[in-house]
């Protein structure tokens, strides 16, 4: 197998995860496990795992009071929020939706960027901000009349953790380009434990471990394993050898296949509104992302 071939079932394998995890949460909260547990569960798993293979296999660490703020700012925004709102948002919401509304967060990077480092918005940008809204706006006012699981309040969750995950991208842009990747990851994940944890600590405890299904511990495995220990070394990987264009198709990728796997798992019915609506939300990052 020759090594194209290899990073892209590297970027499919992220993007089927990342897809598959939408309708697999959906499987075991609220009803086995609260949103916010799970997020419990996921942070602290991830900040044990980084921190092991920081601490052993780098030993690089960050210095300098204004690279430490910004680690602790990341770790709020990219793991805390994001996450609290993500699973709080999907809790409430399909799957569908919000998958479709995640797509938006290239926009919020660049407005992110505009307002956080002043970096100038050009008119095709502008117009592309302005479609992907509609859409994004669009579909979450139609979420009170539809009966597959969505709410307003849900999709708004879900446009407030990909507005902080925008906000993270630009905040760790700087770290990433000064220290070892693993080393920052490590220390926003540390971060987001100890903020998340008050959170969520009695939902964990609420939750009646004895008596789990065997799917749905198969499900916890597979978010805690594959949703943030795999797709973290396969994205990795392949960043050494993919340009940024191939990572932006299979970013769309995902809620395609995200929508394929909630309507065969039942778990939300794609309809030809979406599908508008859906479609300017494409339309307004791929004029965003156009150089």
């Amino acid at each position: 197998m020759n090594q194209q071939i290899k990073v892209h079932l590297a970027l499919f394998s992220v993007a089927l995860i990342y897809a598959a995890n939408y309708s697999i949460a959906k499987t075991v909260m609220p009803e086995f496990v609260k949103p916010f547990g799970l997020i419990v569960i996921r942070v602290v798993s991830a900040a044990l795992f980084f921190g092991l293979l920081s601490r052993f296999m780098v030993k690089e660490k960050i210095t300098g009071r204004a690279d430490n703020i910004r680690s602790v700012l990341c770790g709020i925004a990219g793991i805390a929020v994001n996450q609290l709102f993500f699973f709080g948002g999907l809790n409430l919401t399909s799957p569908i939706h919000a998958s479709l509304i995640m797509v938006i967060t290239p926009v919020i990077v660049l407005l992110m960027s505009a307002l956080l480092l002043k970096t100038p918005i050009r008119w095709l940008s502008s117009l592309g901000i302005f479609v992907a809204g509609a859409g994004a706006m669009l579909l979450i006012a139609g979420s009170g009349k539809e009966a597959s699981g969505s709410s307003v309040i849900g999709d708004i969750y879900i446009l407030l953790n990909a507005v902080s995950y925008g906000i993270y991208l630009v905040l760790v842009a700087p770290l990433m380009q000064k220290y070892k990747a693993i080393t920052v990851v490590s220390r926003i994940f540390l971060v987001g434990a100890v903020i998340v944890v008050p959170f969520g600590y009695d939902q964990v405890l609420a939750a009646d471990w004895q008596h789990l299904p065997r799917q749905v511990w198969l499900a916890i495995i597979f978010m805690v394993v594959a949703v943030t220990f795999l797709t973290y070394l396969f994205n990795a990987w392949a960043l050494r050898f993919a340009n940024p264009s191939l990572l932006g198709v299979y970013i769309y990728l995902q809620p395609v296949l995200a929508i394929l796997i909630a309507v065969f798992m039942g778990q939300d019915i794609f309809t030809l509104e979406k599908g508008l609506y859906a479609s300017l939300i494409f339309i307004g990052v791929f004029l965003v992302s156009r150089k």
